[in-house]
């Protein structure tokens, strides 16, 4: 029978149960069968859905009731708050990128891309096929699926020069997406207490990440062409921290790619200080009109700690990502994720390597390239044309997003509770910065859904400008 005829006997048994009191015994399954014409698996499909829904309850040998609601009590939980004290970071809320909103509304503030720049076909294949082999049921190495890992180093080891020690399998470490390896990372390299460098603006996460592990951010400006290198080495000399986290390609919010100069650069100041540069390659996947750039590709003696995901490509539900670390460093990275969460899970990790070593990927990915550029361009238009006064300072090379600047004076969040009000839903970009903003903005990925409600939402942007 169709899932229709389950949802119809659901449908008819909630009916009668509105009029039925409280332990009223439910007709049997062959008179619900001879009543809706459906087979017994249908019915006890239904049967099954109703009592996980908790409104009715089957007794073994006796039948189905109609179960007793209880009605709800208060419930005090003022003794949380002796207990808990006061919290520890200053970030207790989740960001406003993960918050839901209506269906009709125009939304610009997600971090991840459309259902429709997905590889689906891909996915829902690759989740298959897993579910059919060994991963289903074998406990996954702790460093990861060893072909997994050979794909991420082997990803990274194309962008290696001639004369630098490409990465090797070992040196590539499968987490549980990039959350949990910057985590891991700030554990296991910084530290409590420690102070870790930090372009500003920069990912929202990363910052939630840093202030959950107690490490002190020491942020330092960074433009179209990434941080000043002599900002990098004063904040590193006066502080003594011994990593700087950064996003060389496509960065979130901005968009913004090192140039090369500004990248060796910094290789060097890292070198010379005796540091680690961690470096977020998020969107790696997700270029429009430059190729992601790599500075770990330029590294071979341990300094640059490169973390790489496939969530916003490949799938939300697939979160899977892999920090590639040399020397002691790794070692401290494993034994963070070992702690953390022991191993990721072997299904997840099948069907991602699945995904990525099939020959329409490298098709998706172009697809995905064409499409960006047409979101993003569509979106500037508009912006140009019904909201003038948001300055964009750079068109984004690569990611998701556009980081506007408002007019003086603007207030960025009440911008955007007014937005709300509107029916857009836009992020205030007070999010993306470790320490006060310097001015005010909003971020807008472009990747979402309903592209061509764009030309609407700048209006709306530029009407309450």
């Amino acid at each position: 029978m169709s899932q229709d005829s389950t949802e119809r006997i659901v449908a008819g048994v909630r009916s009668w149960i509105s009029t039925a009191p409280h332990g009223a015994r439910l007709p049997s399954n062959r008179a619900l069968m001879a009543k809706y014409g459906a087979s017994p698996v249908t019915v006890q499909k239904a049967m099954q859905r109703l009592i996980a829904q908790g409104i009715v309850e089957s007794r073994p040998g006796v039948g189905t009731f109609v179960r007793a609601v209880r009605p709800p009590s208060p419930v005090d939980y003022g003794w949380q708050t002796a207990a808990l004290g006061s919290p520890q970071s200053r970030l207790t809320a989740l960001s406003s990128t993960q918050r839901a909103v209506a269906p009709d509304a125009i939304a610009l503030h997600s971090g991840y891309p459309a259902r429709e720049l997905l590889p689906e076909r891909l996915v829902r294949a690759a989740i298959a096929r897993a579910g059919r082999s060994d991963a289903a049921i074998v406990r996954s190495p702790v460093a990861g699926h060893p072909e997994l890992q050979s794909w991420f180093a082997n990803e990274l080891a194309a962008f290696v020069p001639a004369g630098v020690a490409p990465p090797t399998a070992r040196d590539a470490l499968v987490v549980a997406g990039s959350q949990s390896g910057l985590s891991s990372i700030f554990r296991a390299l910084v530290g409590h207490g420690e102070p870790l460098v930090i372009e500003s603006p920069t990912y929202w996460g990363a910052i939630l990440a840093a202030a959950q592990a107690g490490v002190v951010l020491v942020p330092v400006p960074t433009g179209p062409e990434g941080p000043d290198p002599d900002d990098v080495d004063r904040a590193l000399a006066r502080t003594g921290a011994r990593a700087f986290y950064a996003q060389p390609s496509f960065a979130n919010p901005t968009g913004a790619q090192w140039s090369r100069e500004v990248g060796a650069a910094v290789l060097e100041v890292v070198r010379r200080r005796g540091a680690f540069l961690i470096e977020d390659d998020w969107a790696h996947d997700l270029a429009i009109d430059a190729d992601p750039r790599p500075l770990a590709a330029l590294d071979d003696d341990g300094h640059v700690i490169y973390l790489r995901s496939l969530t916003k490509s490949v799938s939300p539900a697939l979160r899977v990502a892999a920090v590639i670390a040399r020397g002691p460093a790794r070692e401290r990275i494993l034994t963070d994720r070992a702690a953390e969460s022991m191993y990721v899970s072997g299904l997840l990790q099948a069907a991602a390597l699945d995904v990525v070593t099939q020959p329409g990927w490298r098709s998706h990915l172009r697809g995905v390239r064409e499409q960006l550029r047409a979101r993003r361009d569509l979106l500037v238009r508009s912006i140009q044309e019904h909201a003038p006064a948001a300055h964009l300072e750079i068109a984004p090379v690569g990611g998701l997003n556009l980081w506007l600047r408002l007019p003086d004076g603007a207030d960025a969040e009440s911008l955007a509770r007014a937005c709300e009000s509107r029916g857009l839903i836009v992020a205030p970009g007070t999010e993306w910065f470790p320490a006060e903003a310097a001015g005010p903005y909003v971020r807008l990925n472009f990747s979402g859904e309903n592209p061509d409600r764009f030309p609407d939402a700048a209006r709306i942007l530029g009407s309450l400008l």
